[in-house]
C-alpha cells in the first residue's frame, strides 16, 4: 500500500510540475510578444506626427527659407519676410513666409491682423486679413475658409512676438488664372508686395 500510495504521490507530483512548467513557459512566450506589441506600439506613437499639409511631388513640405521672394519693413521693428508663393493643384496659392521681430522689445500682435469679419473673428487669432491682389483680373482674394469658416492660415498664434524671435506663418488664397503670374500681396500694417507665383 505505501509503494502504491508513494507512486501515486510521484505522478501526481511529476504531472503538476509539467502543467507548472507548460503555464509557465506559455507566459512567457506571451509576454515576449506583448513586450514586442507593446513597443511596437510605442514607438509608432513616438515617431513624429504626419505633416498637415500634403508633401509636393518633390518631397518638399517645407517653403525654401533661402529664398525671399519679399521683405516688408512694418511698425516697430516688425518684418515680414515672403519664403513662397506656391500655386498647387487643388486651385489654390500658398504663400508662406515669417514675421521677425528685430527689435529689442516685445511686439504685440495687433487685431487687425485676424480681419474685421465678425465669424472669421471669433475663431480667434489669424492672419484673415491677408489679401491677395491680381491687379491683371482686376480681383482681390481673400484667405480662404473651411466647413466652420475658420480661415486656412496660421491662427491661435501668442499675443506677442519676443524681441529676436520669429512667427512661421502660411496662408492659403483662391488660385488666379494660369496666366497670372505675380500678385500684390496686402496685410494691414505693411506696404504692398508685389510677389510671383511659383
Amino acid at each position: 500500500m505505501n509503494v502504491r500510495y508513494v507512486g501515486a504521490v510521484r505522478r501526481v507530483g511529476i504531472a503538476a510540475l509539467l502543467a507548472t512548467c507548460l503555464v509557465f513557459s506559455v507566459t512567457a512566450c506571451g509576454d515576449g510578444e506583448g513586450a514586442k506589441a507593446k513597443e511596437d506600439s510605442s514607438k509608432e506613437s513616438s515617431a513624429p506626427a504626419a505633416s498637415t499639409g500634403a508633401p509636393a511631388s518633390d518631397g518638399k513640405t517645407l517653403p525654401d527659407t533661402s529664398k525671399v521672394l519679399a521683405t516688408l519693413k512694418g511698425e516697430r521693428d516688425i518684418e515680414m519676410i515672403i519664403h513662397e508663393a506656391r500655386r498647387d493643384d487643388g486651385g489654390f496659392v500658398t504663400v508662406s513666409g515669417q514675421l521677425k521681430n528685430t527689435g529689442s522689445s516685445l511686439y504685440t500682435t495687433p487685431v487687425q491682423w485676424s480681419g474685421q469679419e465678425t465669424e472669421v473673428a471669433r475663431t480667434g487669432r489669424s492672419m484673415a486679413a491677408m489679401t491677395l491682389v491680381d491687379s491683371k483680373e482686376k480681383k482681390r482674394h481673400y484667405v480662404l475658409r473651411d466647413t466652420d469658416n475658420r480661415p486656412l492660415t496660421t491662427s491661435g498664434y501668442k499675443p506677442s512676438i519676443a524681441a529676436g524671435e520669429s512667427l512661421a506663418f502660411f496662408a492659403q488664397f483662391p488660385a488666379p488664372p494660369q496666366a497670372t503670374t505675380s500678385v500684390d500681396l496686402q496685410f494691414p500694417g505693411f506696404p504692398n508686395a508685389p510677389i510671383e507665383i511659383s
